[in-house]
């Protein structure tokens, strides 16, 4: 079968989405992306992507075409919303050209010839809609990711579906910790590495370590939880809907997070109900709140909005490179962009903190000139064998660029509230 994985609604999903494709981020032990070519079988697989993405994937994945209408318009073929969670049973397609929804949104086209004369990614929304009102339409199931909570949210009962859909081989059973629960519900890859004094609870769910990974003494881990490969879980408590890695650090707490890869939190401090995107360093007794004192509903600001998440449960969301000092205290329901710098101040920052800016003594600033930046980001990409390309540093200038205004707005809005606060 042939799949196109399109982006659709975005911006409901940054920070994680601002350097990534929807279908790259992460639920369970896979992408959303890895999900839709399973669910579908899935032999042949292309790529629309927003223009300023599709650089950094084509040299990330080669063999994929991306934004081809060649390729694209060739049928039959099956439109993918990248924001599509599936399902765990299968459906059958029908022969004839098809709009599967997920609810009330469209999760998939089952597009031939005709249709697909008609197709261009620049106004695939309006195309969608249209083909929904013309075309036949049937329930897949599943669910939209709508916001990054969403992907949290559903984290666990994902954690529980990959690792059924795995089949691991019974030879990969761990026997080298204290299971409490059933033992066969600890599953270890052959060169994962186990020390004395780890405690695994299967009680509610599986708990995996991928290849390489290792966790030492003293460990708590909670299924469902997924280690991933070459990561390190350092004398940490890792509760129940966790994904972690490939190649990060842990310690501390975590509780029903994913942190996408190549991320530190190596210290004390405590994660929860958290999405944390790649090469980010969160500082010793770095804390985030994912519960309000009154246990109300937890509002989260988005770029030009501030959205009602109707869940008492709700960390926070932080985009790629970022860094947080010692003793950092993030709110309920904040939002990092990309390549800010947190600095402790002695009370919680901000719940926005815009890309490229910086919180620091309580003042909320330009952050370091881009070139600064990016060296930074090199050295730590170097350090664990990764290379900043062309490519990378492309598209942070143009993320630089294209958030420029709305970077200055939320300066001038702090400016103000300082000013007020004083006078």
């Amino acid at each position: 079968m042939r799949i196109c994985l399109f982006e659709d609604r975005w911006e409901q999903l940054e920070p994680l989405s601002a350097t990534r494709p929807v279908f790259d981020l992460v639920c369970g032990m896979t992408s959303l992306g890895e999900k839709q070519r399973r669910w579908l079988g899935a032999d042949d697989w292309g790529v629309c992507l927003r223009p300023m993405l599709a650089p950094l994937y084509r040299r990330q994945h080669p063999d994929v075409p991306v934004d081809e209408y060649g390729w694209l318009l060739s049928s039959p073929m099956v439109l993918v919303n990248g924001r599509w969670l599936p399902p765990a049973q299968t459906t059958a397609l029908p022969e004839a050209p098809c709009i599967g929804m997920a609810g009330d949104q469209v999760a998939l086209a089952w597009l031939t010839d005709e249709q697909l004369a008609s197709l261009r990614c620049s106004d695939l929304a309006e195309v969608l809609t249209d083909w929904q009102h013309a075309l036949p339409c049937i329930d897949v199931g599943g669910q939209l990711m709508d916001y990054p909570w969403d992907l949290v949210e559903h984290n666990g009962a994902a954690l529980c579906r990959d690792i059924a859909a795995a089949a691991w081989d019974e030879s990969t059973h761990a026997t080298d910790a204290a299971v409490v629960g059933p033992p066969e519900q600890f599953w270890r890859a052959p060169t994962a590495r186990v020390e004395p004094y780890v405690v695994a609870d299967t009680t509610h769910g599986p708990v995996i370590l991928d290849e390489h990974a290792t966790v030492t003494a003293f460990t708590r881990l909670e299924g469902p939880c997924y280690v991933g490969p070459h990561t390190q879980i350092m004398g940490a408590k890792i509760r129940g809907g966790t994904t972690i890695g490939p190649h990060c650090r842990i310690g501390g707490e975590v509780e029903a997070g994913i942190v996408h890869g190549y991320s530190n939190k190596y210290h004390e401090g405590f994660l929860g109900h958290s999405y944390i995107g790649e090469w980010v360093n969160l500082g010793a007794g770095t804390h985030n709140s994912d519960l309000r004192n009154d246990y109300g509903p937890v509002s989260v600001p988005m770029p030009g909005r501030v959205v009602k998440t109707g869940r008492s449960k709700v960390g926070c969301f932080i985009g790629d490179h970022v860094k947080t000092g010692l003793g950092t205290l993030l709110n309920t329901g904040s939002h990092v962009g990309a390549f800010s710098n947190v600095l402790p101040a002695g009370r919680l920052a901000p719940k926005y903190i815009p890309a490229f800016t910086t919180w620091w003594n309580g003042h909320l600033a330009e952050e370091f000139p881009l070139e600064q930046l990016l060296q930074t980001a090199q050295r730590m990409m170097q350090r664990r064998g990764q290379q900043l390309t062309d490519e990378h540093i492309a598209l942070y200038q143009t993320m630089y660029e294209t958030t420029a205004d709305e970077r200055r707005d939320v300066l001038q809005e702090s400016e103000m509230r300082l000013w007020r606060r004083s006078a």
